[in-house]
């Protein structure tokens, strides 16, 4: 039985291998590019998945090796973890939180010191899977985002040696508690890529399969050499046959070279046909992972290894990869704020140097002293003290008990980018699955839609709830929980048809997007959540055909004149003034010297109409077709001449591009209140 040994116990380390430090090179300069200029780095973000592959290599090779050596100490292991981590990631926090106190509004500023908190407490993954959604921040507003895949690799240091401890005690097989747990691993991910896609991408349970192939490679390099020597020699006969027309020897040399070029070619391809739209992780995880696996397991001596991957410049880059991975990302996403759009590619390639200025920096002065230092193992528990001074005033800024230094404008403590909290009094009706406000069974208001429909349930709920106890007869309000496009409003419509309770259905979509407009594209360049967390995307909505905007007509038209003859009144809301002039952020100017200021750009009411033509008029003409009626929200939203982006009191009318903020739909919206009143 081996026990852990005192806290003065050394751990042996792996020969270094200056090819894995050149692996780490395209690891990181792949994630780099891919968050720079996604255009032409596409796949850049499964850097982040080779990543994995030498963590799960590196530190179950340690461990492997103590542990049969009786030498394996956790205070020992987990000091190095410290030494490793702690003080690259420190800086980078103190460097966020500092930026973020003189470019951040009120509320980004709290979102910054939730995911500092996360990021301290190596939960970032959680955090982040917990608040992806329509309503989020786009991720390129995100400074810490890249935090999340270091969140996985800490999980797994925490459980995989433990684990590895308890199966030696045990006198079990390391390598078929690996595989075991590998195989589980890696089929939650494939079931979760139908399933979960998100949570797929962020959980550990998904996620550690790719660092347990670095383990099993570890696992079989240490000790499986005899079977691996006859592995090799059957495939130095194989290749002999293949390669060559008679039958000649073919040495290890040349083995190890296709070995190693095979995971060059994976790469590769990887990072050719991998995009953002593609399921991942999934299978396609496989190529990068087993791409790595392969060029590690061809050693140091391969031709790819030696003469590329130890290379000096792929060496030094892998050298910094992992302070580069730290400050890339927050430098990216910061220009990205101040910029209030995606930066120029000057710019982003400006941040790019300094970031690698501030990694060799990082490195330098900082990383390689501690790490490489003769410093005492207590001196190095030390610091986690500074950690948690982080992580608590992480929290702090979370709960906001101190604000940044823009709260000092007075109008800026209004500018809220939440999502919509869940209203007060919901409640899932049983029959149709829909939410639902109040309790009159035999009077309902249903509310279908996409998020233009979801951004009024707060406006229901208040009203509802300020008249229950004047007005016991009000109507339910029922409201679909998903996005429903015209097909989805045409089947509920359909569905709810011969339902009597139902006096009242109301239609509210982001037309213009519904009709897929042209005018849209920048749109979603704004406001889009890309999940790999990329600058400078460019996301597309391609322009429906006549003919495809006719069927759209046909389909709304033939839902509403359905309902207005089975006795319901129909009710279509107009799309409301949308536009980068009304959305909060695009109303502040940023700058770390000045601070943020306020600048508004007026949007004239003759301009909003426009932009929203001829969705608008389509939808006028279905109603009109149809006997359905309309609710303009213009009429109450726009004055004569312009449409407002704050309120008399100072307060954002918009939450961003084009919807409405949560005071507007709380306060300002009573163009809806008759449907429930009358």
């Amino acid at each position: 039985m081996i026990k852990p040994r005192s806290p003065h116990a050394e751990l042996t380390h792996p020969k270094y291998r200056a090819d894995i430090d050149g692996l780490r090179a395209i690891a990181v300069l792949s994630v780099v590019s891919y968050h720079a200029f996604p255009g032409w780095a596409q796949g850049g973000f499964i850097g982040v998945d080779i990543f994995f592959v030498i963590s799960g290599f590196l530190i179950s090779t340690i461990i492997f090796e103590n542990l049969q050596r009786g030498s394996f100490s956790f205070v020992e292991f987990y000091s190095r973890r410290i030494k490793r981590i702690f003080p690259a990631l420190i800086v980078v926090f103190i460097a966020c939180f500092a930026i973020g106190w003189f470019v951040l509004l009120p509320g980004e500023f709290k979102q910054l010191g939730k995911h500092t908190a996360g990021g301290a407490g190596f939960i970032s993954n959680f955090v982040l899977w917990r608040e992806i959604g329509y309503f989020d921040n786009a991720a390129d507003t995100k400074p810490l985002l890249h935090l999340w895949s270091l969140g996985i690799e800490e999980q797994f240091y925490i459980v995989w040696p433990l684990l590895l401890w308890v199966a030696w005690k045990q006198k079990f097989n390391w390598l078929t508690i690996a595989a075991i747990i590998a195989v589980i691993s890696f089929a939650l991910n494939i079931q979760g890529m139908r399933t979960a896609a998100v949570a797929t991408f962020y959980l550990p349970q998904t996620r550690f399969w790719e660092l347990l192939i670095g383990s099993l490679l570890a696992y079989v390099t240490l000790y499986w050499r005899n079977v691996l020597t006859t592995i090799r020699n059957k495939l130095i006969g194989w290749l002999g046959n293949i390669v060559y027309a008679q039958k000649l020897v073919v040495n290890e040399n040349t083995l190890r070279n296709a070995v190693s070029l095979t995971g060059f070619l994976a790469i590769a391809v990887a990072l050719a046909l991998i995009t953002k739209d593609k399921p991942f992780p999934g299978t396609w995880a496989l190529l990068p992972t087993i791409g790595a696996a392969f060029i590690i397991a061809a050693g140091s001596q391969a031709w790819i290894n030696r003469a590329i991957l130890s290379n000096r410049i792929l060496v030094w880059f892998g050298l910094i990869s992992f302070p580069l991975y730290l400050w890339h990302w927050p430098l990216l996403s910061f220009v990205r704020i101040v910029e209030g759009e995606t930066p120029t590619e000057n710019i982003r390639i400006a941040a790019v140097l300094i970031s690698i200025v501030f990694a060799w920096l990082t490195y330098k002065l900082i990383e390689k002293p501690i790490r490489f230092g003769k410093y005492s193992k207590a001196r190095m528990i030390m610091l986690i003290l500074p950690m948690c001074i982080v992580f608590g005033a992480g929290v702090a800024a979370d709960k906001k008990y101190f604000f940044p230094s823009s709260q000092s404008l007075v109008a800026l403590q209004h500018f809220d980018f939440r999502g919509y909290p869940e209203p007060e009094g919901e409640y899932i009706d049983e029959k149709y699955k829909f939410g639902a406000l109040g309790y009159n069974e035999k009077n309902k208001v249903l509310l279908l839609g996409d998020s233009h429909s979801q951004q009024y349930r707060n406006t229901f709920a208040k009203l509802i709830n300020s008249q229950v106890s004047k007005n016991r007869s009000l109507p339910q309000v029922m409201y679909s929980l998903e996005y429903l496009g015209p097909d989805d409003l045409l089947r509920v419509s359909n569905e709810v048809l011969t339902d009597s309770t139902i006096k009242t259905v109301v239609f509210s979509n982001f037309w213009a997007l519904t009709y897929g407009s042209d005018k849209i594209n920048y749109s979603i360049r704004c406001c889009g959540n890309a999940l790999g967390g990329s600058v400078g995307g460019d996301a597309k909505h391609t322009p429906l055909t006549t003919e495809q905007m006719n069927e759209i007509d046909n389909k709304l038209k033939s839902a509403a004149s359905s309902l207005i003859e089975s006795g319901k009144e129909v009710y279509f809301i107009l799309d409301n003034p949308f536009g980068e002039e009304l959305a909060p952020k695009g109303m502040v100017s940023r700058s770390i010297f000045d601070g943020v200021q306020i600048k508004l750009t007026p949007l004239p009411k003759h301009k909003a109409i426009l932009r929203d033509e001829p969705i608008r008029t389509r939808i006028l003409n279905i109603a009109k077709k149809s006997g359905a009626n309309v609710i303009d929200p213009y009429e109450y939203l726009c004055n004569r001449e312009d449409c407002p982006s704050l309120s008399e009191n100072g307060k954002p009318i918009y939450k961003d591009y084009d919807h409405l903020s949560l005071y507007t739909v709380t306060h300002l919206v009573h163009y809806l209140d008759f449907l429930i009143l009358r």
